[in-house]
């Protein structure tokens, strides 16, 4: 969320190195298909994950599926697109919410916030001496699990100077299970009888990015949504406090970048609460940002290449497991039975 547009472009360029080396003998898609054909199927795709026909796990799935088997075209435009798009999109999304619900859901998530990013932080700690990941892969690892994902992760790395295989291997991990999460718990959330305010809380807090955040809490309902867009930025403000003690502990070197964005998203909120008289408006508004958020998350699903699962090893992704499953069972276990 810090800088989302720059969060797929240090994934892909820290991909591309380590990678390098695997694409020299690398068949590539199983599916040999011509360039032009290629483009067209991604156009047709693309047009229609802007329809009410395609929903965001969906999209994300096709996405994924198309980048496995023909792989993507247009990587190189996509990677600089999606984090641009998903910014407007969570903006968009601003105009369809009341300030009040916002206010209400951000201070009923403000302590989970504080409680599970303090503890998925130490479990990290202590489960990377485990696993003997290295200190900086696990520190970038836990951060995307604690906070918002790929953001957090790209916020943090100049600061302890991460160099670029373990910048991979916590996008990669982050990246796949990020995208798992997209596609499981809207399922999960049903199966346990979840109500809209419960889900989009925990989605807030358990899931790494802020796409997959708010494309479950779009498939789950719309009070969902609400809730989980406000607290998941909310969260994401926590950079900002992690990025400078980070800086202080680790002497390390890097700006602490300030997600500014989130500006917009509130006064979208403020302008739609107090100029009501402009309701049309704003239903077109958020229409174009849901539609965009899907799309989005197509394009996400299409970055995630075979190259990135190989990039990120055994040891980390069993580190990324294990604190996913810590803070969605902790947080969901406080949401349905401590309140």
């Amino acid at each position: 969320m810090t800088d989302l547009r720059g969060t797929h472009q240090h994934m892909t360029e820290a991909l591309t190195t380590d990678a390098s080396t695997e694409e020299a003998t690398d068949k590539g898609p199983p599916l040999h298909v011509g360039p032009n054909a290629r483009k067209a199927v991604f156009i047709i795709a693309m047009l229609l994950c802007i329809t009410p026909a395609m929903s965001p796990p969906l999209a994300l799935l096709l996405g994924l599926v198309l980048s496995v088997t023909i792989g993507d075209p247009f990587a190189e435009f996509n990677h600089k697109a999606t984090g641009w798009l998903l910014k407007a999109s969570v903006v968009g999304l601003g105009f369809g919410m009341s300030l009040q619900h916002a206010i209400a859901a951000g201070k009923d998530g403000l302590v989970f916030t504080i409680f599970s990013i303090t503890i998925t932080l130490l479990a990290g700690w202590i489960l990377a001496k485990r696993l003997k990941v290295d200190g900086i892969s696990a520190f970038l690892i836990s951060s995307g699990t604690a906070i918002c994902g790929g953001s957090a992760i790209a916020a943090v790395s100049p600061i302890v100077r991460a160099d670029r295989n373990q910048m991979s291997v916590a996008l990669g991990t982050v990246f796949i299970l990020n995208s798992v999460a997209l596609l499981v718990f809207p399922l999960l959330g049903h199966l346990l009888n979840m109500s809209q305010h419960e889900f989009g809380m925990w989605c807030a807090i358990a899931i790494h990015d802020t796409s997959s955040v708010v494309g479950a809490g779009a498939a789950y309902g719309n009070e969902a949504l609400q809730v989980a867009t406000t607290v998941k930025l909310e969260r994401a403000l926590w950079i900002i406090p992690l990025s400078l003690i980070t800086a202080l502990v680790m002497k390390g070197g890097g700006k602490v970048k300030i997600p500014w964005f989130i500006g917009l998203f509130i006064a979208a909120m403020v302008v739609s609460s107090y100029f009501p008289q402009y309701g049309q408006l704003y239903g077109w508004l958020e229409l174009a940002a849901k539609r965009g958020l899907t799309l989005t998350l197509f394009l996400i699903g299409a970055s995630l290449t075979l190259a990135t699962m190989r990039a990120v090893g055994v040891k980390p992704m069993v580190l990324g497991i294990i604190l996913w499953i810590l803070i969605s069972v902790m947080s969901l276990v406080a949401i349905l039975w401590v309140g």
